[in-house]
């Protein structure tokens, strides 16, 4: 029972540790963005070229990529998509192993 409320405790620890992680990361992007656009926005007369977005709009691919781990969000390869893959490969094991023993019976 201890050993069970350890494990139980070290998969909590490690999700506050993820999303911690992902807290930090967006408080990050948005500090630093913040900052850039607005010194843009001082230094520049011309502050809506696509060129002054450009670590706004790749950062926030990796902050997205980052977000749908940590909160288990994957549009394109959902839970769906892993039921049935695990599904498909169980069956090709379960069709593997009738071919295996059919082999062995003769």
């Amino acid at each position: 029972m201890e050993n069970f409320n350890a494990e139980k405790y070290n998969r909590a620890k490690k999700r506050v540790d993820e999303l911690k992680g992902f807290y930090i990361h967006l408080a990050i992007y948005i500090v630093i963005n913040t900052f850039i656009l607005i010194n843009i926005f001082l230094r520049t007369d011309d502050f809506w070229r696509w060129e002054h977005f450009i670590t706004l709009f790749a950062w926030g691919i990796g902050l997205f990529f980052h977000a749908s781990k940590t909160f288990e969000f994957n549009p394109l390869l959902g839970k769906n998509w892993e039921e049935r893959q695990i599904k498909k490969y169980m069956e090709e094991d379960k069709e593997e192993m009738k071919k295996f023993k059919q082999g062995h019976d003769r």
